[in-house]
């Protein structure tokens, strides 16, 4: 039960944030074929991840939830609280699912081929990826009406993060906890000018701190998975 449940919940993570590019993303909100479509894409995900072919109620349950959650997502304002929400809603159900479906025998305990290569893709795809979605709504709230000026090249800042967010997840699943440190002191030393006005330095340390504390959370609750 607690593998087929990290199984579908990585599956689910690949498909929602590798998966679904900004312009799915962007246009599902107000076009219903795309929200419809991306559903789709989740429930063939979970049924290609269990490989439990007979099983159909699978696919047509995740895409089904998927479909309603977003649906109700529609409506919401896009902060860093309502990500969570919307996550925390599609654990929920997934598990749910899993639970009713392996109480009636519709699906066996998996036995399946690859849960470690899916198991570290969801994890990789949530810890550079959908930490960075929820970082960037938390600290676009934080600045909102502080005057401060974030001078610098479009997008670098993602991309700065979702690098730092993808070593650190290699140091973890590796061991090599040592690398850790020297990523934040090597940081430190380059971003240490930017750090003389007090606004910019609280919104470095925040960022940085949020950014490292996700990737390590997520790091190694992948590296526990993977030893079911």
């Amino acid at each position: 039960m607690e593998k087929s449940v990290i199984l579908i919940l990585a599956a689910h993570l690949i498909g929602d944030f590798p998966l679904q590019p900004d312009w799915l993303a962007e246009k599902k909100k107000s076009n219903l074929r795309y929200l419809i479509l991306h559903a789709v894409l989740q429930g063939a995900l979970a049924y290609l991840a269990f490989q439990v072919w007979r099983c159909w109620q699978l696919p047509c349950l995740v895409a089904l939830s998927h479909a309603l959650i977003d649906a109700l997502k529609r409506r919401s304002s896009d902060t860093s609280a309502t990500f969570v929400i919307d996550q925390a809603l599609h654990a929920a159900f997934l598990s749910g699912i899993v639970f009713c479906l392996q109480s009636y025998a519709l699906l066996p305990a998996y036995r399946g081929i690859g849960y470690s290569v899916i198991v570290v893709s969801g994890g990789f795809a949530a810890t550079v990826i959908g930490a960075g979605f929820f970082i960037g709504k938390f600290m676009k709230r934080l600045i909102e009406g502080s005057g401060l000026n974030l001078n610098g090249l479009a997008n670098a800042g993602k991309w700065i993060g979702q690098l730092e967010r993808a070593l650190i997840f290699i140091f973890v699943l590796v061991g090599y906890l040592e690398g850790v440190g020297f990523l934040v002191a090597a940081k430190s030393i380059l971003r240490f000018k930017e750090t003389e006005e007090q606004k910019m330095a609280e919104y470095v340390l925040v960022g940085t701190l949020l950014s490292f504390f996700l990737a390590i959370a997520l790091a190694s609750a992948t590296k526990w998975a993977m030893k079911l």
